[in-house]
């Protein structure tokens, strides 16, 4: 017995937090771009090794989703750890693009229904 979870992580996600369940920050969505500062900041404190993690898959610009998958970590721990590493200056976020809605071309969607009604 190794005193692991079933995904072999030693160490539970609350600890991964200091036991905060809130994040400081409202940032964050689920396809919010986060990116790696490059070089990082040589005043701030060192980061843990679940950060340096972050930090590694962050080293291209990632969405927050694809980030907790590839951490095998809830979403909610997830942004926690990416709140402090944007308070130390470690990351930049990027917010998704709000897209405009227009009203749609019905010309265009007639010729496509009638193009597939040929079909």
């Amino acid at each position: 017995m190794g005193g692991g979870d079933v995904a072999g992580r030693l160490v539970r996600p609350f600890t991964l937090t200091g036991g905060r369940t809130r994040p400081s920050r409202a940032d964050f969505t689920l396809i919010t771009t986060v990116t790696a500062v490059d070089p990082q900041p040589e005043a701030a404190a060192r980061p843990q090794p679940e950060h340096l993690r972050i930090l590694r898959l962050c080293a291209e610009p990632i969405a927050v989703a694809e980030l907790a998958a590839r951490l095998d970590l809830p979403m909610s721990v997830v942004v926690i750890m990416l709140c402090d590493l944007l308070e130390a200056g470690r990351i930049t976020v990027r917010p998704p693009h709000h897209v405009t809605r227009t009203t749609p071309d019905l010309d265009l969607l007639q010729k496509v229904r009638d193009g597939l009604g040929r079909l």
